[in-house]
């Protein structure tokens, strides 16, 4: 894997195509260009043979055949298909700036020029391409070095993220680790070693683990209260990193800032939705029932329980 970083200061993780690669790609190209050549020589030369031509013309006209062929179709191939070829497509790779923005015609007339005159020459032994590939730690030769290009590979698969976990009996521990020398980079190198933890073989597998955790133990605190392989170590933190990492953006609502920024204030909290009915009007105390003074005149008789009117309520009215 390598970096390369765009001309937006982001930073690309990309497959760089070794020098092995490269040549069997390189390889399917030739052998098509052959064939193509072989064709076309024996169409030419039945047409110069059943005409009066003179050697000289015949022989420009041989010359621009293998010319348009060895130079013009790498770079017809690689302007219309943004870095590829027959060969590289076939093998997953692809050639691409060295900011990781594809190619223009330009870019690909001097990577060609340069494979045909220098890093392949018969002049040089075919020898520059290939001593400048193996010094190379991108592989580059010496046309993508001019051309400032780099092949790379499109098809891999991509690394499972790795599962994260704390131990039972260190969750306590987890909890109070100090965290905030944790770089991004030591973070990221042990998640790719945790992905790539059961591809490795035994013994880099164990001295890259044990180097991590060496690294990791320098910029946390406090040491894990048991021992703990060096796997198991990388993962429960890890896995604390990333708990507190959610937390943090789950809580954390930065306010916008700048000539688009809302007008309106963003609440820090969780968000609550208004209620779908808009705002109720309180609702006024009761008022006491008070009621009415009764008629003047004589009253009615006063029924008891039985529906019969009480002595002495009203004996005027009923004697």
């Amino acid at each position: 894997m390598s970096q390369l970083v765009t001309g937006e200061a982001v930073v690309l993780q990309v497959r760089i195509a070794r020098m092995p690669t490269r040549a069997l790609a390189c390889a399917i190209d030739v052998a098509l260009q052959g064939v193509v050549l072989v064709v076309l020589i024996s169409l030419l030369a039945g047409f110069l043979l059943g005409s009066e031509s003179s050697e000289a013309l015949a022989f420009a006209l041989i010359f621009i055949v293998v010319l348009l062929v060895a130079v013009g179709y790498r770079v017809v191939m690689e302007t219309l298909t943004r870095g590829r070829t027959v060969g590289k497509m076939v093998l997953g790779l692809k050639v691409v700036r060295d900011d990781g923005s594809s190619i223009r015609f330009r870019h690909a007339l001097v990577r060609t020029l340069m494979w045909f005159f220098v890093d392949f020459a018969p002049w040089f032994a075919a020898c520059p391409g290939i001593v400048a590939s193996l010094m190379n730690k991108q592989g580059k030769r010496i046309g993508d070095m001019v051309a400032g290009t780099v092949v790379i590979r499109e098809r891999h698969q991509a690394m499972a993220s790795p599962p994260l976990f704390v131990p039972g009996h260190l969750v306590q521990w987890a909890q109070s680790l100090e965290l905030s020398r944790l770089s991004d980079d030591l973070a990221n190198a042990a998640r790719d070693y945790l992905a790539r933890y059961t591809d490795l073989l035994p013994g880099p597998q164990i001295a890259l683990g044990e180097a991590l955790a060496a690294k990791m133990a320098a910029v946390t605190a406090p040491a894990p209260p048991t021992p703990i392989i060096a796997p198991a170590y990388l993962s429960a933190i890890l896995a604390e990193r990333r708990r507190r990492e959610l937390i943090r953006l789950s809580t954390h609502r930065p306010t916008p800032t700048g000539p688009f920024a809302p007008s309106y204030a963003i609440p820090a909290g969780p968000f609550t939705p208004p209620s779908p009915y808009g705002a109720q009007a309180p609702v006024p105390a009761p008022t006491p029932f008070i009621p009415p003074p009764p008629p003047p005149g004589p009253r009615p008789p006063t029924l008891n329980p039985q529906g019969w009117a009480t002595p002495g309520s009203n004996e005027s009215q009923w004697s």
